[in-house]
Order: structure tokens, then C-alpha cells, then sequence
């Protein structure tokens, strides 16, 4: 029997290059494609370890002859640029602190790239995400954290619904990165050993305040640093330079250490406070995505992440109008930072997620 076809989406890295090889190795008819995202890659170092890199397109390309599968690269610049770039400016614009890799995944690797796909005769399209995607008893599919909990990218990946859910694969989610390495060297794959990717692909040496002054100087008005009275204890260059729960830079001489506490565009304030300030009591999310329940219809005690990396929170959400939702944390939470997503769990499951719009002090 004729096993369906995927595409394989391929940085050039290690994970999705042994996601191509295991899936090959099943019997899958595989395509590798590796995305062209940003115009900015042109300019960066050929050895750039960024997924939007020339090497990453040299890389996946080798590893797809290696293993015998066909590569293409496709061309998403347009879509990345509105969807991802455009995005991430307009955020800090607005005192937002974004995640342009939720953004990417959402909008290029889980619409965009599905969608030429779909073109290509597929049935599936897989990632080398550190998630596991299951289907319960009543049909319902799942999206579940990787097993190797340094690794998991599920929160990553809280925007899926049931039609996505149900078309991709994602074979790394049940194997820790140290045995992902180990089977890509004994395939004979030339990137197991390469490093991940820490960068947001298309700022240049990760330096995002030259980015925006750069790519949207108007977003930078000097202003006021005020404490939480309003007093004015010095001066800032642009609001979207600073971040919620930052310490350092602010260039304030104090008793005692100064937090960032608030970016307030409207009023160009930057509000700093002590270590205490930083906590919030809840939240208010927006453009939720629910996908182990249907909708939220009356309150829910989940376990809650506000940031990647972060350690998770117990928390009740509460439904609100216009499909926004109310989070209380059992404990407060420091840096509670609009902009970024709030994810909740239940278990190792899912539950759904949304973009932080407010903390709640």
C-alpha cells in the first residue's frame, strides 16, 4: 500500500533534518521544504545559524540527498513580512513585547506552508517541533508537551485547531534532544551536531532596538521614567526600548533597585516600581485559540504559562466578553508582559492559549 505524502518543513537543523529521515524511514512519500522568509537574510553572515540563513538552505538542501527525498525552496517573504514583521514592529509600536516565532508558526508554517502542501498532493505536512499530537477516545485531537521537558515546544504551538491537528506530524515529540542527536549521527546526517537556533531570524546579531530604529524610527519618541506616583526621575529614547520586569539600562540612580512596571505609549512613560511591583495577580487575554475544549463557557482551573522558558503557574480562567478571557494566578507572577502569550494546561495537555493584553496588579 501507497503510504501518503508529506512535506517536511526544514530549517537546515538538526531536528527537522532527522523528522525527513525517521519519516522516509517509515515509508512516507516525503518533500523537503525549506521556506525563504526574510529579504533581511541576504545581508547576514553565510554562516549565520538562523533558520531564514544561506547555510540553512545549503544544509537542508544536503540532507535531502543524503536520504533520497526531492527539496524545494519556497518562497514566503510576502506573507512573512505582513504576518510576522510587520506584526512584531506594530507590537512594540504599541508597548507590546511580541513573539514573532508564535507568529511564524501560526501564520507560515501552520497556514502558509500547509496550504502549498495541500498544492503538492499531500496529506500531511511535519515539523521538528518537541510536541506530541494524539487523538482521544471521542475523536478530539490532542496537543500534548514533548517528553523531554527542556526541550517541549508545545506552548509554542497553542494556536492549532482540529483540522491542523489532524494533518500534521511531528515524530520528535516523544524523543529527548540528546537522543534526536544520537540518531541523526547514526543516519549519517552532517547537521547532528550543529547548534540550535536562539535568534529571532530576521534581526541581524539579534539586536531588536537597532532593528527598530531602523525599520520604524517613528515608534521612537523620547519621554518620560516616572515611578508609580508620576514623578519623573529621568528620561527615556523610546518606550518600545524597554520591556516589563527590566532592571538594567535604565540609567536611574536609587536607594534601591528599579523595575520596569508598565510601558505607557499613550503618555511616552516608562513606569518603573521596586522588585515587588513587578508581580500581577492575573491577567486579561485576547485572540484566544482553544483546542482540547470546544470554547470556555464558565470558569477553569488550568496550570497557566506566561512565557516560554517559564515555569508554570496554578490559575483559574474565567470567560469574558468579545472572547477575552480573565486569568487569576494562585500566586502572583512576576512580569506579566503584554504582547506575549498566556498558555494554559492541563496536565501535559494543551488546553488553549491567547495573547496577553493587560496584567492585573
Amino acid at each position: 500500500m501507497e503510504k501518503k505524502r508529506v512535506v517536511v518543513g526544514m530549517s537546515g537543523g538538526v531536528d527537522s533534518s532527522l523528522t525527513a529521515a525517521l519519516l522516509k524511514e517509515q515509508g512516507y512519500d516525503v518533500i523537503g521544504v525549506t521556506m525563504r522568509l526574510a529579504d533581511e537574510s541576504r545581508d547576514f553572515e553565510e554562516n549565520d545559524r538562523g533558520c531564514c540563513s544561506l547555510s540553512a538552505v545549503a544544509d537542508a538542501r544536503r540532507v535531502c540527498e543524503i536520504i533520497g527525498i526531492p527539496h524545494y525552496v519556497m518562497d514566503f517573504k510576502e506573507l512573512f513580512r505582513e504576518k510576522v514583521i510587520d506584526d512584531f514592529l506594530a507590537n512594540y509600536a504599541k508597548g507590546w513585547t511580541p513573539n514573532p516565532c508564535i507568529a511564524c508558526n501560526r501564520y507560515v508554517k501552520f497556514e502558509g506552508l500547509f496550504a502549498r502542501a495541500m498544492e503538492l498532493g499531500a496529506s500531511y505536512v511535519a515539523t521538528g517541533h518537541y510536541a506530541r499530537i494524539e487523538q482521544d477516545a471521542a475523536g478530539r485531537w490532542l496537543l500534548k508537551k514533548g517528553l523531554d521537558e527542556k526541550k517541549d515546544q508545545a506552548y509554542a504551538l497553542y494556536h492549532l485547531n482540529q483540522h491542523s491537528l489532524a494533518h500534521f506530524l511531528m515524530p520528535l515529540g516523544v524523543y529527548t534532544k540528546v537522543e534526536t542527536r544520537a540518531m541523526a549521527e547514526r543516519l549519517g546526517l552532517p547537521v547532528a551536531r550543529k547548534p540550535d537556533s536562539q535568534e529571532i531570524c530576521f534581526v541581524p546579531r539579534d539586536d531588536y532596538k537597532a532593528y527598530l530604529k531602523e525599520k520604524n524610527p517613528a515608534c521612537l519618541q523620547p519621554g518620560d521614567i516616572v515611578d508609580l506616583s508620576g514623578h519623573v526621575l529621568g528620561h527615556h529614547a523610546g518606550v518600545p526600548l524597554y520591556t516589563v520586569g527590566q532592571r538594567k539600562g535604565l540609567g536611574i540612580a536609587a536607594a534601591h533597585p528599579l523595575y520596569v512596571v508598565r510601558l505607557d505609549t499613550a503618555h511616552r512613560q516608562v513606569v518603573v516600581g521596586s522588585a515587588g511591583d513587578v508581580f500581577a495577580s492575573g491577567l486579561i487575554a485576547g485572540d484566544m485559540n482553544w483546542i482540547a475544549i470546544d470554547n470556555l463557557q464558565e470558569p477553569l482551573h488550568v496550570m497557566a504559562k506566561i512565557r516560554y522558558g517559564k515555569k508554570e503557574g496554578a490559575a483559574c480562567v474565567s470567560p469574558l466578553a468579545e472572547g477575552r478571557v480573565r486569568v487569576d494566578f494562585a500566586e502572583p507572577q512576576r512580569a506579566v508582559t503584554p504582547g506575549q502569550s498566556v498558555v494554559f494546561y492541563d496536565g501535559d495537555t494543551v488546553v488553549g492559549g491567547g495573547i496577553i493584553e493587560q496584567p492585573l496588579h
